[in-house]
């Protein structure tokens, strides 16, 4: 039996093993990076410890030192997650040399799966070897890993270099190995997977089939089970297939078999040799938790003959710190307040903890089960609304959107909904009277602590920034209390207005950190009256969009170079993915501030591009 457990890895993943740790009566150990430290999944593990440094290369995926830890820890059993280590073999072997009970496949099992091209060749497929015009469009691929990191599409054989040279690196970064290949990319398909489930004693289960088509950058962004509108014969084979993978491999434990389907036929990409992020949904439909059950199959317990019986739907979204208008660019900042009311929320952040730029930016997952689809969609669509997220810009509106969008309701979804909707499904949509809510809170806070007031007659004037755009508020103090043209004036407290416009009274929350100011769902920002002259910019300048770090500059880049409008400037590595910086314009490079390897925040100066005249 496991006593002690440690899970070599952060954030999400590890709170949610600690939890069914917790009610098993097993004692739980954490491992933390620097920039970790005062994570979540360290305050809620019964002991932690440190692994020096903050890039996941120093610590997470050092699998000398997570052993070490678990060792001086007192762990009899290692549970890897998923990301990092969780489909290296060495690092199960070396978990199993040290003793300890390893959650998970055998190593050798892991080996014949984890590298893509390897697992290909098993079920009898094979990558690219040369592409030339009629193979593409291509996909190239991280061999180790996952979570999209690794991956490019190229439609250009121009491209195909500078594809396998960012995926080479992402894939360094990420998993410590850049082997890529090259495979067909199948447009437009759908993205659906089988979970399994085998013992040591030759069982092995086949949980039903999930969708996850709803990506962006070939990461997953909404999930669910069962996938819908599938034929009973191609949900029989995919079973089939599945199962017959992991036999292939004599696999233990927990993993996942994916697929592309399109025109009715299943195209083999992958087996995971690890838990799935999205492994809520099928614990979901089927009554299971499969961590309870990874546990117990390491135990050498045997599974039922046949697996639990499915019910119902379940649908899962993937809440990040990105902002999908502006090139799904990563944030960072402290994250104020998070709820999501109704729905199970399996998160690695607490209240008033920062958001690095080290890791993924994946905050939560919101999961919601209903007796059908339409049930399930509309209870997870509706608790993501009525959700309190108060800090960095996230995707929660498009999250939304999403869900209620006609195509994805109708189960007519697949890999390409973003790029056709995407801009649609960002499209600003600011509650107009969210300025003035947070200007009358504003204003009656002030009061409370003795504030001034203009003559009665006169109005006050506040300014906020609302989705990208400036908003001049005029309310006015008068005997009754404040007034604004409009609307009527209900209540206002610090914390709480209500107002009344044509007939109809709406109720605003509003909470204030500093500058930042979130009413209702709504995010604004506080600015001064007399903006600083100082804080203009020249013509052309190129900022950084996100925190991160410099890690390439074009060739031959210098001040006074010409540059061609599209151009790839400098690539930026935030939260474990490459972003490229492009001039806009076609011009000359008047300055260039940004150098290799320097960290850079949001807002910063990178270069002035000063456009050619027509």
């Amino acid at each position: 039996m496991i006593a002690t457990l440690l899970v070599a890895n952060r954030g999400e993943i590890a709170c949610r093993i600690f939890r069914t740790c917790r009610e098993r009566g097993i004692r739980t150990v954490a491992v933390h990076s620097d920039a970790d430290e005062n994570a979540l999944h360290t305050r809620v593990a019964d002991t932690a410890v440190r692994l020096p440094g903050e890039a996941p290369a120093e610590t997470y995926l050092r699998g000398d030192l997570v052993v070490k830890a678990a060792l001086a820890a007192g762990a009899d059993a290692v549970h890897p997650g998923y990301g990092f280590l969780s489909e290296n073999p060495d690092f199960a072997r070396a978990v199993l040399d040290a003793g300890l009970t390893w959650i998970g496949p055998p190593p050798e099992a892991i080996e014949a799966m984890a590298s893509k091209t390897r697992a290909k060749k098993l079920m009898g497929l094979a990558p690219l070897t040369e592409v030339g015009e009629s193979d593409l469009p291509v996909l190239v691929k991280a061999a180790a890993g996952g979570g999209g990191r690794g991956m490019r599409v190229v439609r250009r054989l121009e491209e195909l270099d500078a594809a396998l040279e960012g995926a080479r690196a992402e894939a360094a970064s990420a998993f410590g190995d850049g082997e890529v290949f090259v495979e067909p990319y199948v447009e437009n398909g759908r993205h659906v997977e089988v979970q399994v489930l085998a013992d040591a004693h030759g069982t092995v289960w086949a949980l039903g089939t999930r969708d996850c088509s709803l990506q962006r950058r070939h990461q997953k962004v909404i999930e669910e089970a069962p996938a819908p509108g599938l034929s009973a014969e191609l949900e029989d084979e995919l079973r089939t297939l599945a199962v017959r993978a992991a036999r292939a491999v004599a696999y233990v434990g927990a993993g996942t078999v994916e697929f592309l389907v399109a025109d009715g036929k299943a195209h083999f990409l992958e087996m995971n040799t690890r838990l799935q992020v999205e492994h809520p949904v099928t614990e979901a439909v089927f009554g299971l938790d499969l961590v309870a059950e990874q546990i117990r199959i390491a135990e050498g317990h045997p599974l039922a003959a046949d697996p639990p019986r499915a019910r119902g739907h379940a649908v899962e979204a993937r809440l990040y710190a990105e902002d999908p208008a502006n090139g799904w660019a990563p944030q960072t900042g402290t994250l104020h307040r998070l709820t999501v009311p109704g729905v199970r929320l399996d998160t690695g952040y607490g209240d008033g903890d920062d958001i690095g730029v080290h890791y993924d930016p994946m905050l939560a997952k919101a999961v919601a089960h209903a007796p059908t689809r339409a049930e399930a969609i509309r209870r997870l669509a509706g608790a993501l609304e009525r959700a309190v997220i108060h800090g960095p810009v996230t995707n929660r509106d498009l999250l939304v959107r999403s869900l209620r969008h006609r195509e994805f309701t109708s189960g007519r979804m697949d890999t390409g909904f973003y790029d056709r909707h995407l801009a649609g499904l960002t499209e600003p949509a600011p509650d107009p009277y969210a300025p003035l809510a947070a200007a009358l809170a504003d204003a009656h806070g002030r009061s409370r602590f003795g504030g001034w007031r203009n003559v009665p007659s006169q109005s006050q004037v506040k300014r906020y920034a609302m989705a990208g755009q400036e908003h001049e508020v005029r309310y006015r103090h008068t005997r009754q209390g404040p007034a604004a043209d409009g609307v009527r004036v209900v209540h206002t407290a610090d914390d709480l207005v209500v107002l009344e416009a044509d007939g109809v009274r709406r109720r605003f929350q509003v909470s204030a950190y500093g500058d930042e100011v979130y009413v209702n769902s709504t995010r604004l920002t506080a600015l001064p009256r007399f903006p600083d002259p100082a804080a203009q910019l020249a013509p052309g300048s190129l900022l950084a969009p996100m925190p991160g770090t410099v890690v390439r500059i074009a060739e031959g880049l210098t001040e006074g170079a010409t540059v061609q409008a599209g151009q790839g400037l400098f690539w930026l590595e935030a939260m474990k993915m490459q972003h490229q910086i492009s001039t806009p314009v076609t011009g000359t490079l008047t300055a260039l501030h940004a150098k290799t390897g320097q960290q850079v925040e949001p807002g910063m100066l990178l270069a002035v591009v000063q456009e050619t005249s027509s």
